[in-house]
């Protein structure tokens, strides 16, 4: 399986590109901005987009979603909780200084327990609201991987400050979802370095007496 990590537009969001080799279909997770380099890690695993993943409809993460889906004509999934932040996308527009991008229809509402098969592996959504309402971590079985999208990092988790967030909320997703993976799990942030759910257990300082 292809897997790249790409840091995209002023914040730096991790794109993640999953790809079969055989099929050449492949998901893309966050494509919040540079839609250039992301289509360049396409054609250069001689890739097709089947499907965009949004973790959450922070601009950052969102931004070049529909630019993409009208390029590829791939399906949008995205926790429909986080529609309402696209209410907002003038005011997170002007946080950071860009343009506002065109707003992204959901084309599969993303709820916990679906199965996404793409890029031919099994992605499992799991909801972790905290971040945003409608936060969502992608979980690969087979891979041992999870996509946290803004709710896990290296050594901390997702700010609760913007609208929407929820300190308590963040906590209980960690608690009741990451948990249960086992702790090889490597975690792909929304921003920064990998890490591992052992690691995050033993030394974040926020899961610490969880």
């Amino acid at each position: 399986m292809v897997h790249e990590i790409l840091p995209v537009g002023v914040l730096q969001c991790n794109c993640s590109i999953f790809g079969d080799e055989a099929s050449g279909d492949a998901l893309v997770v966050d494509p919040g901005d540079n839609l250039a380099r992301i289509e360049n890690v396409l054609a250069r695993h001689g890739l097709h987009v089947k499907a965009i993943v949004i973790t959450h409809a922070h601009i950052d993460h969102i931004g070049g979603a529909q630019k993409l889906h009208a390029s590829t004509g791939a399906p949008v999934y995205m926790n429909e909780n986080d529609d309402k932040l696209q209410d907002i996308m003038d005011m997170q527009a002007a946080w950071i200084g860009m343009r506002t991008p065109e707003r992204t229809a959901i084309d599969v509402p993303a709820r916990d327990g679906d199965v996404l098969h793409a890029a031919g592996a099994d992605f499992q959504v799991l909801h972790t609201p905290g971040h945003t309402p409608g936060s969502i971590s992608l979980w690969m079985p087979a891979e041992k991987k999870l996509v946290a999208g803004d709710t896990l990092f290296f050594d901390s988790i997702g700010r609760t400050d913007l609208p929407y967030g929820d300190g308590e909320q963040i906590l209980r997703s960690i608690h009741d979802k990451y948990f249960a993976l086992p702790d090889e799990t490597v975690v792909i942030p929304g921003h920064g370095a990998t890490t591992t759910l052992g690691r995050e257990k033993q030394f974040n300082y926020f899961l610490q007496g969880m």
